[in-house]
């Protein structure tokens, strides 16, 4: 594979094999820089923007950043398999591994540093990541957003060079230390950091006077300049100096890199109550480097107690032990340690904890006192002053925990609970989240070992994916399978396939998934376990709140209490707030198997049945109100008979203009909805749903998805005898697979022979809508196919029978068939009114795609017959409108009319909209656009005098119009490509113009014919 290494510590570059490569001027480099910063993550397309133009957005929108990613996917292409620029969904992703840049690696580096107990491996780490920077990054752009990211990345690098002399201080280099700190205490005089390594650097070299001169100087100068004084921090390190401390002078470190034995001050039998670490622990490399950060920082201002949460199995004790033991040594009082049973039926009393730690600090029986408050008391007093980590391990609330909080900042705090402990003031909180496949598979091979997983990595891959990523789970499949060493990894992850058998797979000896879950369920009251079981019959990757008002059949902020009490249990999780402005909630997919399993025990069939309507009916009910209000193709809704419960009261406040924004929160939901129904046989609910989507999936340009979904549910309708839902599923897919799936040769005529099917099926069935849109798109066909008279005679039909059924989004695609029909056959007047009329059905339909498109037909219309500044207008209009709703569909139809009109009036604005209208027209794979775009850039370099530049893009182009099967698209591209040709290679230019020739007279432009035909006998 190429390898491909990029930097911004510095200057943004990047080497493909070792060999720096040109990425284009300044702003090129920063459109490629913005999406590095977020390596292998999603921006959203308006983020990106923001960072390159801050809120001054060029005039020219949009488009000069399409031409930039265009232009860097090309410089990139070398390195394709290492990286690529991806369209998502909402915006651009750099594909590529972070760790192949500079930054990611320094960070990784650092986390590493930061969590090895290993003194000589920390420093070499820290002294790798710091060799990565090679000057200041983003110096020559200046807006706001890379200046925030230099100021927070110069940031990380100066904590960095503290942290290392922090490390140095604590390995005996203090003489090395002490030249650099004393020029960074000149160059930043208040920073009390800096002002503590000089203290104690001087103080090991024996000058000590010196030491505290400092600290009289600091004082001095924060007293003057801001009107505080030093930090605990910084005091107490001078009282020490005073002291003469014997603990401030370093040891020799031992050869085994063990901690040398404190000096103490007083007898003290330390406890060590920790249990082992894990042997085989492995990943949470951000969550050790974080804690550890907060047991170790003695000059950070860090919390004393940290919370550790997270769901049963997701490995919180593993990560608080691992810590613990690793930083144990720092806290030489000793380290006190307590499973608080939070999750099991009899919690720990925190009473009986107390008296335990008191024994461990030496205090006999007889003498631990018998009332609570004083047991507290002599445990506080005890503590106070003392340098202990305590780590309290499966919390149950924080009535449990306060009396166990030592109430000193010398000590430290790990508390471990499946509840979220909000209530504990000042706790810093770490999330655990299951494990990343890489994480998970790092696990799963200490337990099987390498010889075993390497040759089956793709079946370990599919084990822990199964596992859902849950260490529990994991440590429990690999113990599975090193118990059992002629069991291939395949056997087992064909075992856990089958959903109704994986949580009887998961357990070995004393540990299993179902017996941990099982002790969160338990915990619950009567209400929230009810909903527990209800909300895991759906198949759903995650749902708003209004989901448990439906299968509960409650007000919303009822049911939303009771999904909180999940929340609060571990049972369920928040996602955040989605696009349209909902919070959401997700099951981790063991936990939502385990649901389903009480649901089947605890439910009837009946429950369990109108459950599922409940919330499938939510889904459709608001998918239908939402699909009207979203801009798209203005087919007839056509409804199913599927039930609907009331959904007025959901999103009351929603505004109409962010209908597309709702499917964006909820494509996933109902993606996975329409396909459970599929397998529930609930054909009603999987076509009208699936249908409800097309508007959105036509928007946001996911025509893979909208195939995919169609052809599943049409497959399903017709095995059922579903009738109505096979002609909705069938529409749907003749529109998308037309305009979109390069997979069938002409496609025009394939279109056409599907509606006459299609039209019959919607007779049949009495739905003169129906057969309005099938007739709608015959008409199209046949204007291709250059059948002007049949053409218009078929959606003149279409625009009755529209106008008969009240189908108003028919009558105004009815009249843009006209005009497309009188374009085609050259009568642009007529064209004009039939867009004209359009646009008058488009704004009283309130469609933005509608009024789009016919603005952009007669802004064509206009340029034709050499309007330009009415073609201009009409034609921005149309663009402001299609971004508006970002509808990238209509936009490259928009960007294609406007770069025509540019090249027309010789304005050099034609190509970067061309360019930009390729880079949209291949990120959503829009072959008829891509063809048209391709064709108009070949212009543009015939134009510019670089023929032969110009023959890949027309090539390309007459390659996809032989597909699509629009003959005068065809012939105008294979005329510009015998141009580009002319010079180049005469016999294929002719051959080109005589293709064009024939292709002219089929469609009956005998002008053209006889230019073309001129064309090749030169």
């Amino acid at each position: 594979m190429t390898a491909v290494e990029f930097g911004l510590l510095g200057a943004i570059e990047a080497r493909i094999d070792g060999q720096q490569i040109e990425l284009g001027h300044a702003r090129q480099r920063h459109v490629l820089a913005a999406l590095l910063v977020d390596a292998d993550r999603l921006v959203p397309i308006a983020d990106l923007a923001a960072r390159i133009w801050g809120e001054q957005t060029p005039h020219s929108g949009l488009t000069p950043l399409y031409g930039y990613l265009s232009r860097l996917r090309h410089v990139l292409a070398p390195a394709e398999r290492s990286v690529r620029i991806v369209r998502q969904p909402g915006g651009y992703m750099a594909a590529v591994n972070p760790a192949n840049v500079d930054l990611h690696r320094f960070r990784q580096l650092m986390a590493r540093a930061r969590s090895t107990d290993e003194p000589t491996r920390a420093m070499g780490l820290f002294h790798e990541a710091l060799a990565l920077w090679r000057g200041e990054p983003f110096a020559s752009f200046d807006n706001p957003w890379f200046n925030s990211q230099r100021v927070a990345l110069l940031r990380e690098r100066e904590s960095a060079e503290f942290d290392l002399r922090d490390l140095r201080l604590r390995c005996g280099q203090h003489a090395e230390v002490l030249t650099e700190v004393s020029g960074a205490f000149e160059a930043d005089p208040l920073n009390e950091r800096v002002a503590g390594q000089l203290m104690l650097a001087l103080y090991r070299q024996g000058q000590s006077a010196e030491a505290l001169t400092c600290y009289d100087r600091m004082r001095s100068r924060l007293a003057d300049e801001l009107g505080v004084p030093p930090s605990p921090q910084l005091q107490r390190l001078y009282q020490r100096i005073l002291e003469a401390d014997p603990e401030l002078v370093p040891t020799a470190l031992p050869a085994s890199g063990e901690r040398a034995p404190a000096v103490q001050a007083r007898a003290w039998s330390a406890p060590a109550l920790l249990p082992p670490s894990v042997p085989d622990f492995t990943g949470r490399m951000a969550e050790i480097a974080s804690l550890c950060k907060h047991l170790t920082d003695d000059w950070g201002s860090a919390s004393s107690v940290t919370t550790i949460v997270g769901m049963g199995g997701i490995g919180k004790t593993a990560l608080s032990v691992h810590v613990a033991q690793n930083t144990g040594a720092s806290y030489t009082d000793g380290q006190l340690w307590a499973n608080l049973r939070g999750a099991s039926d009899t919690p720990a009393k925190s009473t009986d904890v107390l008296a335990r730690f008191l024994r461990a600090l030496g205090v006999p029986d007889r003498a631990i006192p018998a009332d609570p408050d004083e047991r507290m008391e002599t445990y506080r007093t005890l503590v106070n002053g003392r340098k202990i980590l305590i780590v309290l391990d499966d919390a149950a609330s924080e009535e449990q925990v306060r009396p166990l909080l030592p109430g000193t900042p010398t000590c430290a705090v790990v508390i471990t609970s499946r509840a979220r402990l909000v209530g504990l003031e000042g706790a810093h909180r770490i999330d655990l989240d299951v494990f990343a496949t890489d994480e998970a598979i790092d696990l799963f091979t200490q337990i099987v070992g390498e010889d075993r997983v390497t040759p089956e990595l793709s079946a370990a891959t599919e084990i822990v994916e199964l596992c859902g990523g849950l260490p529990l789970a994991v440590r429990i499949a690999g113990a599975r399978l090193a118990a059992r060493p002629a069991w291939r990894l395949a056997h087992l992850a064909e075992m856990l396939s089958d959903e109704r058998r994986r949580l009887d797979q998961l357990s070995a000896g004393d540990l299993a998934v179902r017996a941990s879950l099982a002790l969160s369920y338990r915990g619950l009251d009567d209400l929230p376990r009810r909903l527990f079981r209800l909300l895991g019959l759906f198949s759903a990757p995650d749902f708003p709140p209004w989901l448990a008002s439906m299968v509960l059949e409650c007000p919303v902020h009822e049911a939303t209490e009771y999904a909180e009490a999940l929340v609060d249990a571990q049972l369920l999780a928040t996602s955040g707030t989605d696009a349209a402005g909902q919070y959401r909630y997700r099951f981790h997919d063991l936990v939502r198997l385990f649901a389903a399993e009480r649901a089947a025990d605890e439910e009837t069939a009946e429950s369990r049945t109108r459950a599922l309507e409940q919330g499938m009916g939510g889904w459709l009910g608001l998918a239908e109100r939402m699909s009207a209000l979203v801009p798209g193709p203005c087919f007839a809704p056509i409804a199913s008979p599927a039930p609907r419960p009331p959904t007025d009261h959901l999103l009351e406040d929603f505004r109409p203009e962010w209908a597309a924004n709702w499917f964006d929160a909820e494509r996933g939901a109902l993606l996975s909805t329409v396909r459970q129904a599929c397998r529930l046989g609930m054909t009603d609910f999987a076509f009208d749903l699936a249908q409800r989507m097309e508007k959105y999936f036509d928007v946001r340009g996911m025509y893979t998805d909208w195939i995919a979904l169609n052809t599943q549910v049409m497959a399903l309708c017709q095995e059922s005898g579903n009738a109505l839902g096979e002609a909705v599923m069938l529409r749907g897919l003749i529109d998308v697979t037309t305009w979109a799936d390069v997979s069938h040769e002409d496609a025009m005529a394939r279109q056409y022979d599907e509606s006459l099917r299609l039209r019959e099926m919607f007779t049949e069935l009495g739905l003169p809508q129906g057969v309005a849109d099938a007739a709608l798109m015959g008409s199209w066909s046949l204007t291709a196919n250059a059948a002007y008279t049949d053409a218009i005679t078929l959606a003149d039909e279409a625009l009755r029978l529209a106008t008969e059924s009240g189908h108003l989004g028919g009558q105004a695609r009815a009249e843009l068939s006209l005009a497309l029909a009188y374009f085609e056959n050259r009568d642009v007047l007529v064209a004009i009114g039939h867009a004209d009329n359009a646009l008058v059905k488009a704004r009283e339909l309130g469609n933005t795609r509608c009024i789009a498109t016919a603005l952009q037909f007669a802004g064509i219309g206009y340029r034709v017959i050499g309007d330009f500044d009415v073609s201009k207008q009409m034609l921005d209009e149309s663009l402001e409108l299609s971004r508006s709703s970002r509808d990238y569909y209509t936009e490259v139809l928009t960007l294609l009319a406007l770069a025509r009109l540019y090249f027309n009036t010789g304005d050099p604005e034609a190509r970067p909209t061309a360019e930009a209208a390729i880079s949209l027209s291949r990120d959503y794979n829009m072959s008829h656009h891509l063809g048209e775009a391709l064709e108009i850039l070949g212009s543009i370099e015939i134009a510019d005098g670089r023929p032969a530049k110009a023959i890949p893009y027309l090539e390309e182009s007459v390659a996809l119009w032989r597909t699509r099967g629009w003959h005068s698209f065809h012939a105008t591209a294979l005329t510009s490509l015998g141009k580009a040709y002319t010079d180049v290679d005469p016999r294929a230019a002719r051959a080109a113009f005589r293709a064009a020739h024939d292709l002219f007279v089929q469609v009956g432009n005998i002008d053209q014919a006889t230019e073309v035909a001129r064309l090749a006998e030169l």
